[in-house]
């Protein structure tokens, strides 16, 4: 029974490495997407620009914001901080 649990929490930790993993590579995607547009955009055009879903995507925002990478200069548009 120890050993189940054992693999059941190597099963565990794979995944939530794995679900980190992939919002590294959506949030690098959000930034690049900012990068090139190379001006304030809104949540849908960050949508259609990255191929990421609008979930995803307001979930990164949020994220990227309290860790100081973007700002938002006018209600509903957001930007890299420079």
């Amino acid at each position: 029974m120890t050993l189940w649990t054992g693999t059941n929490y190597s099963l565990k930790y794979y995944s939530i490495n794995k679900f980190k993993l992939k919002n590294m590579d959506n949030s690098e995607k959000v930034l690049k997407t900012f990068e090139e547009a190379g001006k304030a955009l809104k949540t849908a055009e960050i949508v259609e620009m990255s191929g990421v879903e609008k979930t995803e995507v307001a979930k990164l925002i949020k994220k990227l914001k309290t860790d100081g990478k973007i700002h938002s200069p006018k209600r509903c548009f957001y930007d890299i901080k420079k």
